[in-house]
């Protein structure tokens, strides 16, 4: 069963931090590379909600009957595939589960440069995902 509390507890959590990650994105790339800091913080907010973005999906996968997606990036497509988000959204965000493997498990040096476009398409991708998510869940039937 849907457990739409948890769901809408996840989105709570990645609400804030995308208010930051616009922040960030908002400063442009050149005040973005002149700020040591800025790195650390984009890939700490992107990998925060791009990990509750993946809990949400297997969550509503498995729990839908699925077998759990192989990898992250098929968590979004298997998303899309199931229309509870767009398949051109799916696409789009599957591809921040590749940046959240190379955040979390910190492959060689990550490209600031990399990591600003990550922001950018997160601060257009993430929105849509959570209102989609948000959508399918409020049209679910309350658990008694």
């Amino acid at each position: 069963m849907i457990d739409k509390p948890l769901i809408i507890r996840k989105m709570n959590l990645i609400a804030p931090d995308l208010q930051k990650i616009n922040l960030l994105a908002s400063a442009g790339l050149s005040r973005y590379l002149e700020d040591p800091v800025s790195e650390d913080l984009a890939e700490h907010y992107l990998e925060r909600a791009i990990g509750r973005m993946i809990d949400v999906n297997f969550h509503l996968i498995t729990e839908l009957g699925h077998p759990p997606p192989r990898d992250y990036y098929d968590s979004f497509l298997k998303l899309g595939e199931l229309g509870l988000i767009s398949r051109d959204l799916a696409i789009r965000v599957a591809a921040c589960a590749g940046l959240h493997n190379r955040i979390a498990h910190e492959y060689d040096e990550i490209d600031p440069v990399l990591i600003f476009a990550g922001l950018s398409s997160a601060v257009t991708d993430i929105p849509q995902y959570m209102h989609q998510i948000e959508r399918y869940v409020s049209s679910l039937p309350d658990s008694e």
